[in-house]
């Protein structure tokens, strides 16, 4: 049995943590934007916190339930709905078969996820089932959905009375997990003493705008320009997620999940991995801000983080056990 799609969506993806040890063979990771948001997902319905799941971005799909489900939404806001009755963030929900979930206006963040209980039928590719929209690999046929694609559950579920229909009654809490402050806090880059001092403090003090041609492969920024020192030739070399390069024209951009796996312009800074949830979510034409922070005080916050997650994790799981029948747990 399958999820069909009825209409298509913007960009609608199978994704999962991502796909790590290649980079070397020009094979970016990929996988989620929002890692906290798909370990919620994940969570609630009982799934593996890195279990492949559908990223969504508004406007998103229509989908038909052509099997029961167990389903939950993280991540971005989208007034999603089920038969026309409300389905909250960060809450799980049965939905029986011939059921239509729908997304019908964006209200807060950019990327939504999508988890179904025991995840989808797909093939691997590299070890990820995360969509890499380049090669066209892995996900769904390696690209995004389409108007009557069938996804099939890996194992569907079984109609379960009252429960089939009803919310589950709790939520979970992730104000927690994201970073709260007013700022992406930044670490420096391996290239931060290029620049001059004027522009050390511009880019620590200044407001920049994610310009409208960002993606999942990376932030655009727009804001005043910064410049180096001197004008230094770089070599290429790998770079990762996070980093913060200055472009020749003295703009920035923040490598995202689709980053390419070398590049040669100054990386300055780099956004620290707890924060990089936060910045998946900002949609074009908001400000941000940076500020700096030491590599101990980042490390402790990712600590914090997962461990969070984890007691999510465990909490949810003790919960399924009263809700779900006992060959369903395991």
């Amino acid at each position: 049995m399958s999820i069909v799609v009825l209409h298509q969506g913007l960009l609608d993806t199978i994704q999962d943590k991502g796909r790590y040890g290649f980079q070397h063979l020009g094979i970016n990771p990929g996988g989620v934007m929002d890692r906290i948001a798909m370990s919620v997902a994940n969570a609630l319905t009982g799934n593996p916190a890195d279990e492949a799941l559908l990223e969504l971005h508004f406007p998103a799909g229509k989908y038909l339930f052509e099997t029961p489900a167990l389903i939950a939404l993280s991540g971005a806001d989208f007034s999603a709905a089920v038969n026309g009755e409300a389905l909250p963030l960060h809450q799980p929900r049965y939905v029986p078969a011939g059921a239509i979930l729908t997304f019908n206006k964006l209200a807060t963040g950019a990327r939504c996820y999508l988890a179904v209980r025991h995840g989808f039928s797909l093939t691997p590719w590299l070890g990820s089932y995360s969509t890499h929209l380049k090669a066209a690999q892995g996900g769904f046929e390696g690209r995004a959905l389409r108007k009557g694609d069938k996804l099939a559950v890996r194992l569907p579920l079984p109609p379960t009375g009252k429960a089939q229909t009803d919310l589950f009654p709790w939520k979970a809490a992730t104000g927690h997990l994201y970073n709260k402050q007013d700022t992406i806090r930044i670490l420096p880059g391996i290239c931060w003493d290029m620049l001059d001092d004027s522009s050390q403090q511009q880019l620590l003090t200044g407001s920049f705008r994610v310009s409208q041609h960002s993606d999942r492969m990376g932030f655009r920024l727009s804001g005043t320009s910064l410049h180096t020192r001197s004008k230094v030739e770089q070599l290429s070399s790998g770079i990762c997620k996070g980093a913060i390069q200055l472009l020749p024209d003295g703009q920035l951009i923040i490598l995202m999940a689709d980053h390419q796996t070398t590049g040669g312009y100054p990386v300055v800074a780099h956004v620290i991995t707890a924060d990089m949830p936060a910045l998946a979510q900002y949609q074009p034409g908001q400000i941000l801000q940076f500020s700096t922070i030491g590599q101990e005080a980042a490390e402790e916050m990712l600590f914090q983080q997962e461990r969070a997650i984890r007691y999510l994790q465990h909490a949810c799981q003790l919960r399924l056990e009263k809700w779900l029948p006992p060959y369903e747990l395991y």
